[in-house]
């Protein structure tokens, strides 16, 4: 090697060696992106949770580039059935969820499953809930009586209310039964953004009033008023009236000792998903959960759809979509 070279390549070695590190490698340095996971728990005969919830999951993966995961009620053959009391899938995927959603109703899981739903809402991390997870369990004496607390208190402590009553049926039909509108001292809350008074298709569920109270530190969002109800025609009002909260805020503190958020409405029918104003509360109270208000736009979440949304209306036995697998949601 040349003489007068060697000492030059020397010194570009030091050089190399002993220089700071380059932008690029401190890119790689720090923590990767934030992409919060979500777990949708579903399970209800009656308002379509296996077509609203996997709908919300996929405009999340678009707006949030969040990882959603959805469980359902599955038959034997690992198709679709809400009629399934007995079964919920994937619920080993909350031990490192960011956020549990949970739309069932009357569920009678055996106690490993259930307990996987209750250690969650145990750790302190947020939850949102829809419509009859005020009634997400339904277990008997015979079942399990040890389990019986998660009938009404559980829905009570972690959600705010549990099962009580609504202003339908009727024999009539369906149609547009609730009048929706914003809770005025909160209209400046982040969840509300984009949200404008809207009618529903859900039944009024009575969870204020009366000898009931919403629990906690339960914060109503939004009113609703019955367009039509069978506690009017029958003389009950002074009991459940005909104005209700629909949707609120509150927390929970579970055996972590740390305060969980905690959305939820009492609204899920799942014609009220194709209205903008209740994808959008929907979307925007899963940011607020998850402590991202800061990023919810003046106008909210964008609610466009991320694909079809044509949900079987509402209704027992086979209404729903007949031989769905959870691969084709």
């Amino acid at each position: 090697m040349n003489q007068l070279f060697f000492p030059a390549f020397l010194l570009l070695v030091l050089l190399s060696t002993c220089a700071p590190p380059q932008k690029e490698s401190a890119v790689t340095e720090e923590a990767p992106a934030d992409r919060p996971k979500i777990v949708f728990v579903t399970g209800d005969e009656e308002y379509r949770s296996e077509e609203s919830m996997p709908m919300l999951a996929a405009i999340l993966e678009r707006e949030l580039d969040a990882e959603t995961v959805v469980g359902y009620s599955l038959d034997s053959s690992g198709v679709i059935d809400p009629n399934n009391v007995y079964h919920i899938s994937r619920l080993d995927e909350l031990a490192d969820a960011d956020l549990m959603v949970v739309f069932t109703r009357f569920r009678q899981p055996p106690a490993e499953m259930a307990a996987k739903i209750t250690d969650y809402a145990e750790s302190g991390r947020p939850m949102v809930g829809f419509r009859t997870a005020t009634h997400a369990f339904r277990y008997t004496e015979q079942q399990d009586s040890a389990l019986m607390h998660l009938n009404d208190e559980w829905p009570t402590e972690v959600f705010g209310q549990q099962w009580i009553t609504h202003h339908g049926h009727f024999e009539d039909g369906h149609g547009r039964l609730t009048e929706v509108s914003l809770v005025q001292d909160r209209a400046n809350s982040p969840i509300l953004n984009g949200v404008k008074p809207f009618e529903a298709y859900s039944w009024l569920y009575h969870v204020d009033g009366g000898d009931w109270q919403l629990a906690g530190d339960s914060k109503p969002l939004l009113m609703g008023h019955s367009l039509r109800s069978n506690h009017e025609e029958a003389g009950r009002l002074d009991e459940y009236p005909l104005d209700n909260p629909v949707a609120w805020t509150k927390t929970y503190t579970g055996k972590s000792g740390d305060p969980a958020r905690v959305f939820f409405t009492t609204l899920g029918h799942p014609f009220d998903f194709k209205e903008a104003s209740m994808r959008k509360l929907a979307l925007n109270g899963i940011y607020w959960a998850l402590g991202r208000e800061d990023s919810i736009p003046a106008d909210g979440v964008d609610a466009d759809f991320a694909g079809p949304y044509d949900p079987n209306n509402s209704g027992f036995g086979d209404k729903y979509k007949i031989g769905l697998r959870p691969e084709s949601r």
